[in-house]
């Protein structure tokens, strides 16, 4: 019996299924981005779980953002502002929140 090997971004895909893996993954990228002020990694997670749940001609008609805008936002190049991460966000069962730094 021959077992099929599966590529990263499939695997990444499948788990951005779950809500919870998704949130982490998410987590992971928001920290990166708070320890090297690179913002590129926390919009390709992003754009990564937009992908994965929703697709981004959906996300588009969801939220009424354009669709190429969308794309633009979220490549490494991005400069969204806060709300429309927001948005994205909300549509994807996530809000943004402030904790405490952890020592």
């Amino acid at each position: 019996m021959s077992k099929k090997l599966r590529n990263h971004d499939e695997i990444v895909f499948e788990q951005m299924q779950n809500p919870e893996m998704a949130k982490a993954y998410l987590d992971v990228a928001l920290e990166e981005y708070e320890q090297d002020g690179d913002i590129a990694f926390f919009l390709e997670a992003l754009r990564n779980v937009v992908e994965a749940r929703e697709g981004m001609t959906r996300l588009a008609e969801k939220t009424g953002l354009n669709h190429q805008n969308l794309y633009q936002v979220l490549s490494p190049e991005g400069n969204p502002e806060l709300r429309t991460i927001s948005l994205i966000l909300h549509h994807l069962g996530y809000r943004l929140s402030v904790q405490p730094i952890q020592s």
